[in-house]
């Protein structure tokens, strides 16, 4: 996955003039506060030559996992279509490109942001947005959040690493009461990520949520330590971020978890696919999280017909439903 390119000529242009080693410099800083997860007072994108870094460095791989899990839920739920949207702890607007590259009628939106540096060049970047009213506020997003309004798409991403662990329960209390139609939180897809993750899942549904990607059931996750959920997205490197990582392979792979709380049910999904198919000559393996509650390995050969159809199709994330013996329709379907 790539950035759009007017997003990703943007970006080249806002880095026009700085060295290398300033932001190989700046961008170990940065991955050295992200993977300590320090929480220190001080904001991570505090100044110019950290919010440069971030648009060379993470901007591609944060855009590609909310692109991914906005693609996920859209499969699911094509019926939704968000005009409003509100996106908390912004950075450089990363998940408002992703929405409007996914939702072509997004036509208003307000994005939070506490750090003025990597704001100014949210601003910058979106002017080339295809969206016709982007308002930007500088607020703590820990804090409450005054005169906002319900919004169709309510995000979060890459936010809750950052908080205080006593700041996360209030936050997800305030976007889940102004969210009008689903609320997305995204996280790094580590053991940590993961718990935060399944926290604020319990939290929403106990609300009333109604879960539309990626469980594909409300019960307890099923996955035990040191198992954990995660799905990966593989992210093209541009030349200057091969250079800043001294790197020879033209891509990475971002993992990342997340969930998408609905206001209102949707159609239900059988499986959905927890790790890489393996496949082998008439055989496919899939790891599957499944709607009675259950994490299981589903071994579909050639002489399930439909089903190995549908498997032999099916990547790390996807959600599918298996045709059963009765089905004469042949349709076996898998996003």
């Amino acid at each position: 996955m790539e950035l759009p390119s007017a997003l990703r000529a943007a970006v080249d242009q806002a880095l026009e003039g700085i060295s290398t080693a300033e932001i190989a410099k700046a961008a170990e800083v940065l991955s050295q506060r992200y993977r300590s997860e320090t929480r220190d007072g001080q904001y991570h994108l505090g100044d110019d030559i950290a919010a440069r870094a971030y648009l060379a460095v993470r901007m591609p791989a944060t855009y590609a996992a909310i692109r991914a899990s906005m693609s996920a839920l859209a499969k699911l739920r094509p019926d939704f279509a968000p005009r409003t949207m509100l996106d908390v702890g912004a950075g450089p607007g990363s998940a408002l490109w992703a929405a409007a590259d996914c939702w072509s009628g997004i036509d208003d939106a307000l994005l939070i942001e506490g750090s003025a540096a990597i704001r100014a060049y949210g601003v910058r970047l979106g002017k080339h947005l295809p969206v016709e009213r982007v308002a930007w506020r500088s607020h703590d997003v820990a804090a409450a959040l005054p005169d906002v309004m319900p919004r169709d798409l309510v995000t979060l991403a890459y936010v809750l690493d950052e908080l205080d662990p006593l700041a996360r329960d209030p936050l997800v209390d305030r976007l889940w009461s102004l969210t009008a139609g689903t609320l997305l939180i995204v996280e790094p897809g580590t053991p940590a990520g993961w718990q935060r993750i399944l926290h604020a899942r319990a939290r929403l549904i106990a609300a009333g949520a109604h879960l539309a990607a990626p469980c594909p059931h409300a019960s307890l996750c099923p996955l035990a330590a040191p198992d954990w959920c995660h799905f990966s997205r593989r992210v093209a490197r541009s030349r200057l971020h091969l250079r800043v990582k001294d790197a020879d392979v033209p891509w990475e792979d971002e993992k990342f978890v997340y969930i998408a709380a609905s206001r209102h049910g949707g159609a239900a999904v059988e499986a959905r696919v927890i790790a890489h198919p393996r496949a082998s000559k008439g055989l496919v393996s899939l790891k599957l999280c499944q709607s009675d509650g259950t994490a299981a390995e589903k071994i579909v050969t050639r002489r399930d017909g439909g089903a190995f159809k549908v498997a032999r199709r099916l990547h790390w994330g996807d959600a599918a439903t298996f045709p059963t013996a009765s089905d004469r329709s042949g349709g076996p379907t898998a996003d």
